[in-house]
């Protein structure tokens, strides 16, 4: 199957994920994909992830979500940039999400990023997602 937007899919996953209430969610692997579920980690939106092959040898990412008090950890995820429509924000320009309660995801010449991480080191770039 061709999925022409990684993250979008990816995105897409953990959010219906979540409503049904998984532990887990298996997506196909990628380099896009696990360096944004590395920030998602990081900030304390999933607990983590394991990369594995599928039945017919594939590599896998099975994540797995984060509950806290039976509510799931991320209540909003938003995709910002799409293929069709690509949003770039200077650091100066970075809006932040729900008065700072939730972040944005970056994509920058230092990598994928969270947009607390972009204003200390003052790099913009494509905005991925918005999470909170």
């Amino acid at each position: 199957m061709l999925i022409s937007d990684p993250v979008g899919d990816l995105i897409t996953r953990i959010r219906n994920g979540q409503k049904a209430r998984k532990k887990v969610v298996s997506v196909p692997a990628s380099s896009e994909r696990e360096s944004l579920l590395r920030v998602l980690i990081e900030c304390g939106y999933l607990n983590g992830y394991i990369r594995e092959a599928d039945v017919d040898g594939r590599p896998i990412l099975s994540i797995t979500l984060k509950y806290i008090n039976g509510r799931g950890a991320i209540q909003s995820i938003k995709r910002v940039s799409t293929p069709g429509r690509r949003m770039y924000s200077s650091v100066k320009h970075l809006k932040p999400v729900m008065n700072g309660l939730g972040i944005s995801v970056l994509s920058t010449s230092k990598g994928v990023i969270s947009d607390a991480v972009a204003r200390e080191i003052g790099a913009g770039g494509e905005i991925w997602c918005s999470v909170f």
